[in-house]
């Protein structure tokens, strides 16, 4: 009867706890808890991670980590049948580094231990029992996007800060990450990583999951709170608190990382697909509401770019072309491959937004990064707060009262004798453009740097499609050096569309 009582009594208070706590969605946990064990990382000298991890995951390959399974019916919270549920990957060569995973309940939290009965190893030749060193490196969170009754992959964290996320019908494509530290620097870059995680035990109606992260690197440690909404467009409000161990030449808040191969603006050679990207271009909006669209390319040598501004409305990496046909690639899906829109919270203050292009021979190398970098660098040892919301999207965020680039080619028609020139193929779209009458006088304004004379530009409506096309033949005077191109639509002083704003890699192998 004691024991029975004792049962009962545990049994009510963890229900009192759960509705109590439960309420507030918080369990007791903060960003300031996990700021507080960031800051006294920080204080301590740096500790790189300790690495165990047996042969028999060391030294399996791409594919063969890959076809290791974790079992469904093993899922955090799939017995209690829960809104969302967690699954995790085990240590391996590409993400060797462990990372310590925390579930936290209404009474409390728990560590979750690595366990080989987890997995379901595939065609490999694996005995579970030596796996006694490996740890988890990652899990990724399930929830009932696309139809309800099955829960679809909706978020991963897995390697260094990398996260990425899906909305409604949409495909991996880019990746955010946690923070950017000396990106594209000569002395090269530091990838702070994620070394733990608190993931809070939603409510039974849940369409939220929040999750703590702390993370580490030489120089700098930090607390994160993220919240995962998933949806037609999943969004995640994300609110970190950094200290430095040392001064930092360039942080990268907010960072994306994507790839971009070719396209219709830099078609590729001896390839049967139009174009192979995850995102086309990086679409910036001022405070002062201007748009800025700067399509994407892959220069033969890094390339490096920025926009100087003072409290950006958002940026992303985005992929506006949507159409199959401009990919030809049914496996890959290119066109399902989610944009990624970040929207600063409170005052970002003076800084740039930074856009880094590598050189890369095919689709397997992440070469595009974007994130913001402040002009007032963190001070060592004081805390530095920051937040923003990412929206993961197929429709894409674009100005709401002008018109946007629909597409940049590259190319000319026939011409009875090549001249050098260099022409440039523009549409742009949008409600106020289609609003326009026939007839209507509006003009493009076209700007070119130094290095560039215009030679020609036209502009009419293309009367297949009903947008109006652009187009812009130039001669450059330097091959060894790029060239900045900018344009517009206006009629009269009116501005109608965002700013065209694309960069000529130079071609140091031409004469």
């Amino acid at each position: 009867m004691t024991l029975l009582l004792s049962r009962l009594w545990r049994f009510r208070f963890a229900a009192v706890v759960l509705l109590v706590l439960g309420a507030s969605g918080a369990f007791g946990l903060g960003i300031d808890d996990i700021g507080a064990r960031a800051r006294d990382l920080a204080a301590q000298p740096y500790k790189p991670p300790v690495i165990r991890t047996t042969r028999e995951i060391r030294e399996l390959e791409y594919d063969e980590y890959r076809d290791i399974r974790f079992r469904p019916e093993r899922a955090v919270w799939r017995a209690e049948k829960l809104p969302f549920e967690l699954m995790f990957f085990p240590q391996g060569r590409a993400v060797p580094e462990p990372v310590t995973i925390h579930v936290v309940e209404p009474y409390g939290e728990r560590v979750l231990a690595f366990d080989p009965a987890l997995f379901d190893f595939g065609k490999n030749k694996i005995d579970p029992a030596k796996l006694h060193d490996v740890g988890f490196n990652g899990f990724r969170v399930h929830f009932a996007v696309n139809r309800p009754g099955y829960k679809d992959e909706v978020l991963v964290f897995q390697g260094a800060s990398y996260f990425r996320a899906l909305g409604k019908g949409q495909g991996y494509g880019l990746s955010a990450r946690g923070l950017a530290v000396d990106t594209a620097a000569p002395e090269g870059e530091e990838f702070p990583r994620f070394v733990e995680f608190w993931i809070e035990r939603p409510r039974s109606n849940a369409t939220s999951l929040v999750i703590y992260g702390l993370l580490d690197s030489r120089r700098v440690a930090g607390a994160y709170r993220f919240v995962l909404t998933p949806g037609v467009e999943t969004t995640m409000q994300v609110t970190a608190r950094l200290y430095l161990r040392e001064r930092i030449a360039k942080l990268g808040l907010a960072p994306l990382t994507s790839m971009y191969a070719f396209g219709e603006n830099q078609p590729g050679k001896d390839d049967y697909r139009p174009g192979v990207h995850d995102s086309d271009g990086l679409s910036v909006q001022s405070a002062d509401g201007e748009w800025i669209w700067r399509p994407l390319v892959n220069p033969k040598r890094l390339l490096v770019t920025s926009f100087a501004m003072v409290n950006p409305r958002g940026f992303g990496l985005m992929q506006r072309d949507r159409s199959p046909a401009s990919y030809e690639d049914p496996e890959a899906q290119y066109e399902r491959r989610p944009s990624a829109w970040v929207e600063p919270r409170g005052n970002w203050g003076s800084g740039r937004v930074e856009l880094v292009q590598i050189p890369t021979p095919d689709e397997t190398n992440d070469n595009i990064v974007a994130y913001w970098v402040p002009q007032a660098a963190p001070v060592p040892g004081q805390p530095f707060d920051f937040s923003y919301r990412i929206r993961w999207q197929t429709a894409g965020t674009v100005p709401a009262d002008q018109g946007w680039v629909l597409q940049t080619r590259r190319g000319r028609g026939f011409v009875k004798r090549p001249d050098g020139d260099i022409n440039f193929v523009v549409d742009f779209d949008g409600p106020p453009l289609r609003g326009l009458a026939d007839g209507a006088e509006i003009e493009p304004v076209v700007w070119a740097d130094a290095n560039a004379e215009v030679r020609e530009r036209n502009l009419f409506r293309n009367p297949v499609s009903g947008a109006w096309r652009m187009t812009v033949r130039f001669r450059r005077l330097d091959a060894n050096r790029p060239v900045e191109l900018r344009a517009y639509l206006k009629q009269q002083q009116s501005t109608l569309t965002e700013t065209w704003s694309y960069i000529l890699p130079a071609e140091p192998d031409k004469p």
